[in-house]
């Protein structure tokens, strides 16, 4: 549905939120209460490592293009649904699986294939008031809250992707 550009890519070096090291104090300057959406296999791990199940993870088995070690894997639970996502893109599937799952409750998503843009449908997905939680290669965890302004910015980043932008938008907006 949507792929991502050469010319985009470095869009995608800055973090869109604060960045955490450690989850407990990521959990502590976030607002337990409210859906928490975890895109990645460490960052999904981390979250119950330290008793926060998020309300949608989205996992491929994959961390910096290398299989999650043992561990990581062994601490995350199996997909409730598994998705089909090539690298650099955002599938109709995918999307569509982001909005079933925040309206369904605890859902882990598998995707075969890559989930690294998977932040960007889910803070458009997501409620907001919610947060989104990714990782950063090489820095830790973002915290991005669900706000009118990472909205637009997840808006403006998904629409300069090639492709079908407007039905994206029409699933996850």
């Amino acid at each position: 549905m949507l792929e991502l550009p050469d010319d985009l890519r470095d869009a995608f070096k800055e973090p869109l939120g604060r960045v955490f090291t450690d989850p407990t104090t990521l959990l502590a300057a976030d607002d337990a209460g409210r859906p928490l959406v975890a895109i990645g296999d460490v960052v999904t791990a981390h979250l119950l490592d330290a008793g926060r199940q998020p309300d949608v993870a989205v996992i491929d088995g994959y961390t910096e293009r290398e299989p999650v070690t043992d561990d990581v894997a062994a601490a995350l639970p199996e997909p409730d649904v598994t998705v089909t996502n090539p690298p650099a893109t955002l599938s109709r599937e995918l999307l569509t699986a982001l909005v079933t799952a925040l309206a369904d409750g605890p859902t882990v998503v598998g995707v075969d294939g890559e989930e690294d843009l998977a932040t960007l449908p889910a803070l458009l997905a997501a409620p907001l008031g919610g947060a989104v939680v990714y990782g950063q290669p090489g820095e830790g965890m973002v915290l991005v809250p669900v706000t009118d302004e990472s909205r637009a910015t997840a808006r403006d980043l998904l629409s300069r992707m090639a492709g079908d932008v407007e039905g994206a938008l029409d699933i996850v907006a």
